[in-house]
């Protein structure tokens, strides 16, 4: 868990290189803003700025995301699978906007660096 936390709670301009370093060498990612996906070894960052340019387009501003309580946290050797609810508020063209539902989905794998994420997904209701 704290691996994933490591990751989601330093997604800001100001702490993203924390975020960075918990992606694996090789990284997938799926979430609800177009293009959708994102691979390789630089997914992370792809996503990233993909976020920021899609915030920019429909009016997104002061974005704030939380985890919930795990609902799974299952691990077998070096790999690991997480599964959590989660929120995320924003406002659009200075409107309050609340995803309350979100699924935030995380695997992982032990490397000799620590826990790194291979894979995640963002989906909401």
């Amino acid at each position: 868990m704290a691996a994933v936390h490591r990751y989601f709670d330093n997604l800001d301009s100001e702490k993203l290189e924390t975020a960075l370093a918990m992606c694996d060498s090789h990284v997938s990612i799926l979430d609800e803003f177009p293009p959708h996906e994102w691979h390789g070894p630089t997914a992370c960052a792809d996503w990233w700025k993909a976020l920021n340019a899609y915030d920019e387009k429909e009016g997104i501003a002061a974005g704030a995301a939380a985890l919930g309580t795990p609902w799974t946290v299952d691990v077998a050797g070096d790999r690991a699978y997480f599964v959590a609810p989660a929120t995320y508020e924003y406002k659009q063209h200075g409107k309050p906007v609340k995803e309350s539902h979100a699924v935030f989905t995380v695997a992982l794998r032990r490397t000799d660096a620590g826990w790194r994420i291979t894979d995640w997904t963002w989906s909401k209701h």
